[in-house]
């Protein structure tokens, strides 16, 4: 018999491998539109290698900040080139210069605002065609994800509900770099530079608790850009 999110109690959900809670949540939802999002950092390959062939067109959306590294457009580039993916760069209301010129540099006066105008809200706008968001989210990358479900409900600012998907939740670093060498895939150079988690130039930097990979990002006034706090979890 088929497996069912409708019959898995929330514990054997939990149980599943990577592979079959994506083909549990694709068969029971054959007719929802799905995304990824992506941040083309380790674990984001990891779940495109894994998606990738299920879905091949699978819209997969780049926050573009504008404040990126130059090595990581360049290597978000390559890999779009060659898996041939269907790229949706997910752009805020104004660019940069626009931003500075009105606000200065609002990474460094008020980094919450500027992810909260260049990643969030453009977020939720960019998410509200879909029924299913596949996430690269690890519980082990920070305390505020400790908690972190490999299904969860979300609802949107908008009111509407998505079905958040994170089948990484409980894979460890070690595993991430298991994967990443067993399978050839590439990587982020940065990560090769001592970089755990890779965000905005002006905002990451090596991390200040080496148990904490995400301590580096924000000059360590915060852990999350607000995308994963922001939605409201739904029951």
């Amino acid at each position: 018999m088929s497996l069912s999110l409708n019959t898995l109690n929330p514990h054997e959900i939990e149980a599943l491998s990577v592979e079959q809670l994506l083909d549990v949540v694709l068969m029971d939802s054959q007719a929802a539109r799905a995304c990824l999002t992506c941040s083309f950092q380790a674990e984001d390959i990891i779940l495109l290698d894994f998606l990738h062939k299920r879905l091949p067109q699978l819209p997969v959306l780049f926050l573009e900040t504008g404040y990126h590294f130059a090595s990581t457009y360049e290597f978000r580039d390559r890999i779009a080139a060659e898996w041939g993916l269907h790229l949706v760069n997910v752009l805020p209301e104004k660019t940069v210069a626009q931003q500075e010129a009105e606000r200065g540099l609002l990474y460094q006066s008020d980094p919450t605002a500027c992810c909260q105008l260049r990643k969030v809200a453009p977020l939720m706008r960019a998410l509200e065609p879909f029924d299913i968001w596949f996430t690269g989210l690890r519980r082990e990358q920070s305390p505020t994800r400790a908690n972190l479900k490999k299904i969860e409900q979300h609802r949107l600012p908008s009111g509407k509900t998505l079905l958040k998907v994170s089948p990484l939740a409980d894979w460890t670093w070690a595993q991430v770099w298991e994967y990443t060498g067993a399978r050839r895939l590439a990587y982020l150079p940065l990560y090769d530079a001592g970089y755990p988690s890779i965000g905005c130039e002006p905002c990451t930097a090596l991390p200040a608790d080496p148990g904490n990979a995400r301590s580096g990002r924000w000059g360590g006034r915060k852990l999350e850009c607000g995308i994963h706090t922001f939605s409201e979890r739904g029951a």
